[in-house]
């Protein structure tokens, strides 16, 4: 396993929340209320029945699970043990079929280039010491014609505002330490990333969430989240 591009700290820290990651009321509220608008991102885009995809980062399983559902062939990565464990377990619960795997997606575009017809990498760039390697490791593991998704945070006073002071210390929707500023990531870096890894970018969007009503929905805003989609030329 190659995990020389991880921080510890990151990955001891959603082994701290991995027995939790299923209530959707509990510390990865964000996220379940976040996967449909990033589950219908993906399904405008590429046809997910029968699609052998790829979720990298996958944490509890929350995509994973969803596009499972929608009839793709899910593998997903990660190297958080204990959260690989919760969502191993969780598909007991819900009958679907996912291969979970405790693997960088660099060791993994090794031993699997060009096996996937798409890819999902969602809130997991920003916890990385390098960012360019998880996206260069993407494009590897990508059939030509295929596409990543991605989803992270803008390098923003706005972002810094709402995802660190609101999120975390005022709304305290997710546990303070989540996010580092320094870490999020411009839609020009990842622009730069994706075109040096060899992927044409063909979408960037915003990703706006209501924490009232818990909904997320696709906007032009990038000032705070932000989706990606890029695609491996033929």
């Amino acid at each position: 396993m190659n995990s020389t591009n991880v921080n510890p700290v990151e990955t001891a820290k959603f082994d701290r929340l991995a027995s939790r990651w299923w209530d959707a009321d509990g510390e990865s509220r964000p996220l379940h209320d976040l996967n449909p608008a990033r589950l219908n991102y993906i399904a405008d885009r590429i046809a997910l029945n029968g699609a052998r995809m790829l979720d990298v980062g996958c944490g509890g399983g929350i995509l994973s699970e969803a596009l499972a559902a929608a009839g793709a062939h899910v593998t997903g990565i990660d190297l958080a043990p204990r959260v690989l464990d919760v969502a191993r377990l969780h598909l007991h619960e819900t009958g679907l079929s996912v291969d979970y795997r405790e693997i960088s997606v660099e060791a993994l575009a090794a031993e699997l280039p060009g096996a996937f017809d798409a890819i999902a990498c969602m809130e997991m760039l920003e916890h990385v010491p390098d960012p360019g390697s998880v996206i260069a490791g993407c494009a590897a593991l990508l059939k030509p014609g295929g596409r990543v998704f991605w989803s992270t945070l803008n390098r923003t006073p706005q972002a810094f505002v709402t995802a660190i002071v609101g999120a975390e210390y005022i709304a305290k929707l997710l546990p303070r330490g989540t996010h580092h500023y320094a870490q999020f990531i411009r839609p020009s870096e990842l622009a730069n990333a994706t075109r040096a890894a060899g992927l044409d970018l063909e979408d960037v969007s915003g990703l706006a969430y209501n924490p009232l009503t818990r909904r997320a929905r696709v906007t032009q805003s990038t000032q705070v989240n932000y989706l990606a989609c890029a695609r491996k030329p033929s």
